[in-house]
């Protein structure tokens, strides 16, 4: 079809998205009337304003109506404290937002300032709002940059923490507007429901959520539930000796190994092997378990390998971020697995742990009422974020045209041709003088690349998990974009630090700061082309900066030399030291910092450097940009398209490339052998690449054969937890109204009534058989539980029915609990109340934490029934049904029984 005709087909027939951007059009015009008529208005008629919203609110008026107006106070408050003025496009994501569906907008466009639109607009109610970042460094970046904006319309805003006390939190949680990062908001969900006193609740009742990165936190993280554990007793002996015989064993041959879906089985003659090393009879003895140990071993030997999917720091296991290529700390994995690889690295092995309270993202984040997200890429997920969150996505149009070229994939057959190829490409990008980022999928692949390129002689940065490259994140990425910069990077998702061409003027002038400071280089600072060596300054001749750096600069870097020894006295951690240098700069619109020589050096170099990055920006568009190289496939189009997504910001010119070879985790697991087959067809040597743009398709096919596999999984997680999670809501739902009473005891008395009904129902069915020393137990167990002196025996309970019985047992359970009431108010006035709120939440959360094993251990059954043409699922609801039951039986019995006892010792 000729190219006008599809145009015009696409003008008559414009597809949902188009047509939904375009019916956004309308409030944008609304918005942008009232932003007008705001520009004459004082600071505190702003605020005035905000007041007048949150009034019309309360009478009723709908969201939608105070929209445009409430939208305009966010575009010229932020006009006017960062000097931004807000595209049309990012009102349009805000309006997104605030409809409860997911933004898509490019990287570069702005989504942080997006954002606080629609939190402005729901804060208004009073209830809260939660935005939600994917690690602290955002949340404190985001807070701190945003909190302007909100402070100015007379919000307050809070930011959460993993170091904050109970205080601190909840001080922060109840502010209208809370940045928290996703681990942490989810974790204080859980430990809220484990408290045992209300005021330790952090959280308040949840309203609204906007979730930054929201593909990685609902998607990527969503194939692993979140745990609050406690120590459990395991013999770290068995790890070792496990991890001993994995040694000897060979796969293929003792155990097999499925990469695609990272699992090992033994084979009969393995068994035979290990049962003969461990000289015992049978590797699955329920009395004397090793399978789990050995299994584990075995994955830690086969699956989890050193600077792939872990690091060793400091004598630990650091669990490696598949998806943002970062340290996961305070992250262990599960079920014996960290153990495993402790002791396949020869560490020191920690005490196991069992599962406390546990949680997914995707039942949690569907406890908000409102919810929305925002992502560069969303739109290959789309069904998924529709079916389990009925979160529809709509993409926003960039402000300026996309100019990013992406290259077709080029293939190797072998790995050392395509990192020859990579190292080849980066020395052509220097040579011409673009930056260069090179994108990698573990530490392992990033420092092959960069000992390529020191052979080369090629000046480069590396960015990986290892302590010492990710100290340096904000300023590696900050410099990514400057001319002839060449930055190796594991894994860009959510970096959140843009690449800007030409240099990131904000953290480059904060680290020259930080440098200088921290690296005593004050002294003999006597001429100016000293001052510009060490300001780092490429262009000597430059007339503008001889003439500016003069004896104003000389005198500020003196002044901040004192000032700076003056401060290093108080405080004497270097981290503390930078974290403080740091806060005074972004804080400096805030506080009364205008004479502090660390400010007035700060905008000196500021003013300087942005000439000098202008300059550079241009040349470096004029050249083409940044250009992205790809490594390896990811197993999700999303993270490779992340990656892309770093060229081309807000209209910039720039290009992407792929180089794979068949030797990749992909290719190797999905598919390499059509291709090998392809160029052995075609006598295709080792050192030739395969480039085509089916070749391109094909691989993007087997991606979403993959990403179909992965959503299987989070599938199947979530219709699991979905069960668990109706007894969850029912758990804390009770434990929640036993947090709110301070009178319990009619809580208590129908516990007990269910556990003298039981009693009542087995003395009657027991007797009725002729079944007399069963019957005669159940009366005693009544007379010790109640401590009655006059027991009650067979014979008083001849001629009584089911329900007489049942009548009788509870009328005597009432007695004997108001006398001991009676004679704990006598001696201890309260006691009672206390004892009773005690026993029911820590019996609740045994019980749960019980149930919880018993819930995994039920899974793993089930799953063996398919083979019996059963549906796991259904038969995992029905039976959970009664573990549930019995739970509530079990935490029934234990607190009346708990309770009468302590009555009756003390």
């Amino acid at each position: 079809m000729p190219n006008f005709l599809i145009n015009m087909f696409n003008k008559i027939f414009p597809n949902f998205n188009e047509r939904k951007i375009k019916d956004y059009y309308s409030t944008v015009f609304e918005i942008n009337c009232y932003y007008k008529s705001f520009t004459n208005l004082s600071d505190n008629e702003l605020k005035i304003k905000t007041s007048d919203l949150r009034s019309a609110i309360l009478q009723g008026q709908t969201m939608k109506s105070i929209l445009p107006e409430a939208f305009a106070l966010v575009k010229e408050a932020t006009r006017r404290v960062l000097g931004l003025t807000l595209f049309d496009v990012q009102l349009i994501g805000g309006i997104i937002l605030h409809e409860g569906k997911i933004a898509e907008m490019k990287t570069g466009e702005g989504k942080t300032l997006v954002s606080c639109l629609p939190a402005f607009l729901n804060s208004l109610f009073g209830k809260g709002v939660h935005i939600i970042t994917v690690n602290e460094y955002l949340a404190q970046r985001d807070s701190t940059l945003i909190s302007q904006i909100y402070e100015l319309l007379g919000l307050s805003v809070g930011l959460v923490t993993a170091d904050m006390n109970i205080d601190e939190k909840k001080y922060n949680y109840n502010c209208d507007i809370t940045y928290v990062t996703n681990s942490e908001v989810a974790f204080d969900y859980l430990k809220d429901n484990m408290v045992m006193d209300i005021s330790h609740i952090v959280q308040r009742n949840f309203f609204y959520c906007i979730i930054d990165e929201v593909d990685s936190i609902l998607i990527d993280e969503a194939r692993t539930p979140l745990i609050i554990g406690g120590n459990t007793q395991s013999s770290v002996s068995k790890y070792i000796k496990a991890s001993e015989i994995s040694k000897y064993l060979l796969k293929d041959k003792d155990y097999e190994v499925d990469y695609k879906k990272q699992i090992v089985t033994l084979t009969d003659k393995g068994l035979l092997n290990i049962e003969t090393l461990l000289n015992i009879i049978d590797l699955y003895d329920i009395y004397d378990p090793w399978a789990q140990y050995i299994i584990n071993s075995l994955k830690a030997k086969e699956l989890y390998i050193k600077d792939v999917h872990y690091i060793i720091s400091n004598d630990h296991i650091e669990i490696i971020d598949e998806f943002t290529g970062r340290i996961a700390h305070g992250k262990r994995w599960s079920e014996g697995l960290h153990q495993a690889i402790e002791a396949k690295e020869n560490l020191s092995i920690k005490q196991g742990m069992k599962t406390l309270s546990s949680i997914t993202y995707q039942n949690f984040f569907l406890l908000y009422p409102k919810l929305s997200g925002m992502t560069g890429t969303a739109k290959t997920e789309e069904y998924e974020f529709e079916k389990l969150y009925k979160l529809p996505i709509v993409q926003v149009p960039t402000n300026k045209k996309m100019q990013r070229i992406d290259f077709p994939d080029i293939v190797y057959r072998t790995s050392y041709y395509k990192w020859k190829a990579v190292a080849n490409e980066c020395y052509d990008m220097y040579l011409i003088g673009r930056p260069v980022l090179v994108g990698t999928t573990n530490i392992e692949s990033s420092e092959l690349l960069s000992r390529l390129l020191s052979d080369y002689n090629l000046p480069h940065n590396l960015l990986n998990a290892k302590p010492e490259n990710i100290k340096r994140e904000s300023e590696i990425i900050a410099q990514a974009g400057r001319k002839k910069a060449i930055t190796i990077a594991t894994n860009m998702a959510g970096r959140g630090t843009d690449i800007i061409l030409g240099g990131n003027i904000n953290v480059v002038v904060k680290c020259k700061i930080l440098d200088l400071l921290f690296n005593n280089q004050f002294i003999n600072l006597n001429s100016n082309k000293m001052l510009v060596e060490l300001l780092n300054i490429n262009d000597l001749n430059s007339p503008l900066m001889i003439t500016r750096l003069d004896n104003q600069l000389y005198d500020l870097l003196k002044r901040s030399e004192y000032w700076f020894k003056k401060l290093s006295e108080r405080i004497h951690n270097k981290r503390e030291i930078q974290k403080f240098i740091i806060f005074i700069i972004e804080n400096k619109h805030k506080y009364n910092y205008s004479n502090n020589p660390l400010i007035l050096l700060y905008q000196l170099l500021y003013n300087n450097y942005t000439l000098i990055l202008e300059e550079e920006k241009e040349e470096v568009i004029k050249l083409g940009g940044l250009h992205v190289i790809g490594t390896e496939r990811h197993d999700s189009r999303r993270i490779d398209n992340q990656l892309r997504g770093r060229s081309g910001r807000q209209g910039d010119p720039g290009s992407s490339r792929f180089f794979l070879s068949l030797e990749d985790k992909l290719l190797k697991n999905f598919g390499a052998d059509k291709i090998a087959n392809l160029m052995n067809n075609l006598h295709i040597e080792d050192s030739v690449p395969l480039e085509s743009v089916l070749l391109t398709s094909v691989l993007e096919n087997v991606q979403q054969k993959v990403e179909s596999y992965y959503y299987d999984i989070r599938k199947s997680i979530f219709d699991y937890d979905q069960v668990l999670n109706s007894h969850r809501y029912g758990l804390y739902s009770e434990r929640k109204k036993i947090l709110n009473n301070y009178y319990l005891k009619d809580i208590i008395l129908q516990y007990s009534q269910n556990s003298v009904d039981q009693m009542a129902s087995l003395y009657y069915s027991s007797y009725k058989q002729q079944n007399k020393k069963l019957a005669k137990s159940v009366l005693i167990n009544l007379n010790e539980l109640l401590g009655l002196k006059e027991n009650i025996e067979l014979q008083d309970l001849n001629s009584l029915t089911l329900n007489h019985i049942k009548f009788l047992f509870r009328q005597q359970m009432i007695i004997s609990y108001d006398l001991k009431e009676a004679y704990w108010e006598e001696i201890a006035p309260g006691t009672i109340r206390q004892l009773e709120k005690y026993y029911l939440l820590s019996q609740i959360d045994q019980a749960w934490a019980r149930h919880l094993e018993a819930m995994v251990q039920l899974q793993d059954a089930i799953s063996w029934r398919s083979y019996a043409q059963q549906d796991p699922l259904i038969e995992y609801k029905t039976e959970s049904f009664n573990i549930f039951y019995n739970l509530y039986q079990y935490i029934s019995q234990s607190v009346v029984y708990m309770i009468m006892r302590t009555s009756k010792v003390i």
